[in-house]
């Protein structure tokens, strides 16, 4: 799992659970960060929690000074998504009908994380995705034009038989310069015809998002890292994004003021790793511009329960109040006691060389992590 940056080698992370208690019994269940918690729940603790555009701002201006971009932005958006999902179990509905959406279905495409899959473990991933029906799959590259092209054409081959042209991404996660992803691009589009290329350049670069929006063919996806609306001005400002993405690790509400903010202009939204925050898939069934998420896993994290399944190349959202997640902690401390279930395996291991199977054994770690008291 991983990307030209580098990959875990065990395939396996953590994902922080939060619960958000109320004094009626009400719990609201999220998954995404758990960075400065204790820092941020004071700005919650005793309010109405069915007010969660304010409680928002509230968490946002609590940690204004030191500010509330970076890791503590996914703090917020963890509580921000626990709001959501007491706010729907109040009112008895699923969450994707609170805000407003009719269509429980929302469209997606198959994403591996794959750079360091080899070609036949590639094949197998989105072979798997095809029998769901996916018709478009993002590839991990930006390292080999050469590597890259082989393997889109895997991919191509995988989806093929849902459809006669399947849309085909490539992701650089930002590890490129302007010149370098001219030329890259170029050379892959004298080939491949691509539906998008993918953090080409560094989050904050939007003249240079700009300049090769206007040099290539492909339409340029970037905003996933961007921690906050903010940051998202010059951007549109400059045109430097085509498909406006937004991380589901920073949560409903920002997804859904982006979305706006992106519909305003004609654009287009995607959120990128549902696995860490599912509950944000309720949000794109409701906004007007969502175009595709990404689906890198059809399996739920262990121990968690999410209501929803992978069909006809994308997530249809079942009936269950709230966000639909249930926590299985007797599945996970039984595991936990096994001490078989986690391995530890960070930081990144970067790649060596392009094309190759890497392997890395992780480093032996405690694998009870601490609990969390807020």
């Amino acid at each position: 799992m991983g990307d030209v940056n580098g990959f875990i080698a065990s395939g396996i992370t953590e994902v922080p659970v939060v619960i958000i208690e109320t004094d009626e019994g009400v719990e609201g269940v999220a998954l995404g960060s758990d960075h400065d918690l204790a820092r941020i729940f004071p700005a919650l603790e005793g309010q109405d929690p069915r007010g969660v555009s304010a409680l928002y701002d509230r968490m946002l201006a609590h940690v204004f000074k030191a500010g509330h971009n970076g890791a503590t932005f996914g703090g917020v958006a963890t509580f921000d998504a626990a709001l959501w999902d007491i706010k729907a179990k109040l009112v008895g509905e699923p969450l994707w009908r609170l805000l407003g959406a009719t269509d429980r279905f929302v469209p997606g495409y198959a994403s591996g994380l794959d750079i360091a899959l080899s070609d036949e473990r590639l094949a197998d991933f989105y072979e798997s995705m095809a029998d769901r029906g996916f018709t478009s799959g993002k590839l991990k590259g930006g390292r080999d034009v050469e590597t890259d092209l082989r393997r889109l054409d895997i991919v191509r081959g995988a989806l093929a038989r849902n459809t006669a042209r399947p849309a085909l991404m490539l992701d650089a996660n930002e590890s490129w310069n302007l010149k370098q992803a001219v030329r890259y691009v170029s050379a892959v589009e004298a080939e491949v015809d691509l539906t998008w290329i993918e953090e080409p350049l560094r989050r904050w670069d939007a003249h240079g998002h700009a300049r090769l929006s206007r040099a290539v063919n492909a339409a340029v996806a970037t905003g996933e890292n961007l921690t906050g609306l903010e940051q998202f001005r010059s951007l549109f400002d400059l045109g430097g994004v085509d498909i406006v993405q937004s991380g589901a690790v920073w949560g409903i509400t920002h997804f859904i003021r982006l979305a706006y903010a992106a519909h305003a202009r004609d654009l287009p939204i995607s959120p990128v790793g549902l696995t860490s925050n599912p509950a944000v898939t309720h949000a794109a069934a409701s906004v007007p511009n969502h175009l595709t998420a990404e689906v890198q896993d059809l399996a739920a994290p262990f121990g968690v329960v999410v209501d929803e399944e992978f069909v006809d190349g994308g997530i249809v959202l079942g009936d269950a109040p709230g966000a639909g997640l249930r926590i299985d902690e007797a599945a996970i401390e039984s595991a936990r006691e096994q001490g078989d279930w986690m391995q530890a395996a960070g930081p990144h291991v970067r790649p060596v060389r392009a094309g190759l199977m890497l392997t890395a054994d992780a480093p032996e770690a405690d694998s009870t992590p601490a609990p969390l008291s807020i």
